[in-house]
């Protein structure tokens, strides 16, 4: 694997270029706080859509795509189909999208104190601010190792004497140039850029999915290689798939459940939720999410089956064990490092890796027969594992073997290193084979738009959990409020800590855990309770701070210890409960507790799988925060909540066009459904029944029922027809769509921006509209509120004459 071409790195420079350019012009639009939280809600559909994709799709999330699609392929995500209905239907009601861009929240934060409370507020930041920051701490350094691999870096540089892990270098340079681009202009930079990025990937997107349809091809080198898997663990047939046991309607319905309660709950791009110029634009960006996909999902899923074929058709054998060589070779670097007790088995391992696995040394073989001995100590402790499995020897012939052999040896010296490695194996191995299987140019092209991922995904992140502690933890102490300048000030001070927090977390913590596992476990701090506090809030004017506590806390304890009780079951929980002679009354409460609902819940209390799956507790956790939640409001409610009000409807109505009731007659359920109203021209119109066509029609009534039905009752589709039927599906339908899209979206996309930017230039800021809340209403609110209802809101009017004082100050100081 040869190091990167300077045409290679042209194409990657010039294109940053660009976005830097672009991004230190729109800085000079942030004239307020509403401005860079919200890139001041002039934005329009394709900017939101295009922007959003970029930063929705970041390095991390590649590497788990990659991961996934590896080591468990495709034909499992056949079975989503059930829940495309709802959730294609969400999409185009505009379903909590919709009415949170209505009360003009720039925060989630801010929705529950204008909804429920400022100790509500506060405390949901907290939960909210450690799982985001925490669960976004591990990005850099999965992104920079994705670099390091793909781009063929040394794992360690050498400078004055000093050594320094390159992932490390890689780290703070995207860092930094996240930090700039956020402070210089906040929501509107990071969206002008993720905009302008995701324009010039289109391109880029088209000339890899060429390249890989010509090196490849389908019928003769990919579909072999997937098809050649042992029954039950098909990549592509759906009908022959172990996990399929645990698939039934049961599974169904969770899933359905968890797209209606946990609508929005995710803050990590919360600037994109408040940034339309409506509430109709927020929808609509949503919708055209149907189409923007084009070429990106179709590479996403040509770059794993390529990178599977070239590592396991026998056609590429001898370029496969040179690419897993270098792979071991790279993560042994990096998991031991400069480490001296170390140094013997980079010794031992080398010439096993310069000969591609074939040659094994006497030392490497005394490692490998220790490791062999102390598996075989420990299977015999444990009934749980198997004894037949021993570590490979020189006559082992599995390419697989080199990666095994490395970590063998490594775990000679220490297994948790040897964990890490086989985690960095996981998720470096895609990377490193794209490297080895792209020529020049493409190479340059890959990069360029990792890179785009990675600095979109940054910026988003980045901004998002430092504006939720500066706006929802630190603003609602504040007696005095902040004037706009220190205000903005704090906002870049706190967004600058949280990359310098993620960088110092990402480069001392071994992360061993497979990507999603971790997000699971730091997401459900906030996720777990948060479901039922924003649907509730958005819809039932009934609902109080005291079931919005209840389901909050109650839910994140639920979801954080069943993903711990799952983690930790099997080598630490089962054997406490046998020691202390408690596992025959926790068997006969959970099975007891299962028994009325067999065979659809089979909670079976095994040493080696804890009883509860994770469709299972994501359901118990729904269901007791829903249940509190709904509980207890009804308990505590004493006056329903003006929902107009914090709806800006009806007589509260501060933009976009006035709605109008119409009468419910079919034909006006049916435009429901597909979320028309009197605010859509007809061009909406026309995309939002080509969405509902084109989901019900094709996706779901052809390639999901129609398949069903077909392998039910009139036989199951051999291989061979699986194989042909996703090249029809995920490649040639998917190539019209990229192509229309390609053109759609650029042309759009540019348009849009082009608005945008007149919209930023003639918009007035508003130096209240801040985040602060009064009485449940935002303090840019309070005139209008104050002059509809007739009324005096309490502590108004000190508000309203902090605003002459603020920009007095503000005046001073300039």
């Amino acid at each position: 694997m040869q190091s990167m071409h300077w045409i290679d790195w042209l194409i990657v420079v010039c294109p940053l270029m660009i976005v830097g350019y672009i991004a230190l012009r729109a800085q000079r639009y942030v004239k307020g706080v509403s401005d860079f939280l919200t890139a001041g809600r002039v934005a329009g559909r394709y900017v939101l859509s295009v922007a959003a994709a970029e930063a929705g799709m970041g390095v991390i999330s590649m590497a788990a795509m990659f991961e996934s699609n590896y080591n468990s392929g495709f034909a499992y995500g056949f079975w989503k189909g059930i829940s495309m209905p709802i959730l294609v239907i969400l999409s185009l009601m505009g379903y909590c999208i919709y009415r949170f861009r209505e009360t003009r929240a720039m925060t989630m934060g801010q929705f529950f104190e204008i909804r429920y409370n400022k100790s509500f507020r506060i405390f949901a930041a907290v939960l909210q601010s450690i799982s985001g920051i925490l669960n976004y701490a591990i990005f850099p350094a999965v992104s920079a190792r994705f670099l390091v691999y793909y781009c063929d870096f040394p794992t360690t540089l050498t400078w004055c004497g000093w050594e320094f892990q390159t992932f490390g270098l890689i780290m703070a340079l995207f860092l930094t140039v996240a930090v700039v681009i956020v402070t210089l202009g906040g929501q509107i930079t990071i969206m002008v850029t993720d905009c302008v990025q995701g324009i010039l990937s289109y391109p880029m997107y088209l000339v890899i999915v060429v390249f890989l349809v010509w090196k490849f091809s389908w019928f003769h080198e990919m579909a072999p290689t997937l098809l050649d898997r042992p029954p039950g663990k098909s990549l592509l047939n759906p009908f022959d798939i172990e996990k399929l046991r645990n698939f039934n309607i049961f599974y169904v319905f969770v899933g359905i459940m968890g797209s209606l309660l946990n609508r929005m709950s995710w803050s990590g791009a919360q600037g994109y939720q408040t940034a339309a110029a409506t509430p109709h634009e927020q929808k609509m960006g949503g919708v055209l999410g149907a189409w923007r996909g084009g070429f990106s999902m179709m590479m996403y899923v040509l770059l794993a089956v390529s990178a599977f074929t070239l590592l396991h058709h026998a056609k590429f054998a001898p370029e496969a064990r040179k690419i897993r060589s270098d792979l071991a070779r790279k993560a042994m670097n990096d998991v031991t490092g400069s480490d001296s007790r170390f140094r013997d088995v980079r010794a031992d391992v080398e010439p096993f890796l310069r000969s591609a696995g074939k040659i094994i040394s006497p030392a490497l073989q005394q490692r490998l027969d220790r490791v062999q001995q102390e598996d075989t100590a420990t299977a015999d402790a444990s009934t749980n594992e198997k004894k037949d499995n021993p570590p490979p020897t020189v006559s082992t012939t599995d390419a697989e073997s080199i990666l095994t052999v490395t970590k063998n040896a490594i775990q000679s010296e220490d297994k948790g290193v040897a964990q890490s490695f086989e985690t960095y194996l996981t998720q470096m191995r895609v990377p490193t084979t794209l490297r080895s299987m792209f020529p020049i140019g493409i190479t340059g092209v890959f990069c360029a738009m990792a890179i785009f991922l990675l600095i979109s995904t940054d910026t988003t992140y980045l901004h998002s959990w430092g504006s939720i502690v500066v706006q929802d933890v630190v603003l609602p102490f504040r007696e005095k409020p902040f004037t706009p300048r220190r205000q903005l000030f704090l906002l870049r001070l706190v967004i600058a800590f949280v990359a310098v927090f993620a960088f110092f977390f990402s480069y001392y913590f071994g992360q061993v855990d497979f990507i999603f596992m971790y997000f699971a476990i730091t997401g459900a701090i906030y996720l777990g309770g948060a479901g039922p506090c924003i649907v509730g809030g958005l819809y039932w004017k009934r609902g109080t701070a005291v079931g919005a506590f209840a389901a909050m806390i109650s839910g994140s304890i639920l979801a954080i210890s069943g993903i711990l009780g799952q983690k930790y079951w099997v080598d630490h929980i089962y054997p406490w409960l046998v020691d202390t002679r408690l596992i025959d009354a926790v068997r006969m409460f959970v099975e007891g507790a299962a028994n009325p609902f067999r065979p659809i819940i089979d909670w079976r209390v095994t040493p080696d799988k804890f009883p509860i799956n994770s469709q299972e507790i994501y359901f118990i956790t729904m269901t007791t925060s829903l249940t509190l939640y709904v509980t207890l409001s009804l308990l505590t409610c004493r006056k329903p909540f003006n929902m107009e009000r914090m709806l800006h409807r009806g007589k509260y109505q501060v933009e976009g066009r006035k709605r109008v009731k119409e009468p419910w007659t079919p034909l006006r359920v049916l435009r429901s459904l597909l979320g028309i109203d009197d605010q859509y021209t007809r061009g909406d119109k026309i995309l939002a029944w080509s969405v509902f066509l084109w989901t019900f029609g094709w996706q779901f009534g052809c390639c999901f029922i129609g398949i069903v039905l077909w392998n039910t009752f009139l036989g199951r589709w051999p291989n061979e027809w699986w194989a042909n039927w996703f090249f029809i599906n995920n490649v040639v339908i998917a190539a019209v769509i990229g192509l229309v899209s390609t053109v759609w979206f650029t042309i759009g996309g540019t348009w849009d921006l082009r608005r945008m930017f007149k919209r930023l230039a003639e918009k007035e800021t508003n130096i209240l509209d801040d985040g602060r809340v009064i009485d449940h209403v935002s303090v840019g609110d309070v005139s209008m509120v104050e002059q509809v209802d007739h009324v005096r809101i309490p502590q108004a009017e000190h508000a309203l004459e902090e605003e002459s004082k603020r920009e007095t100050e503000e005046d001073s100081e300039s």
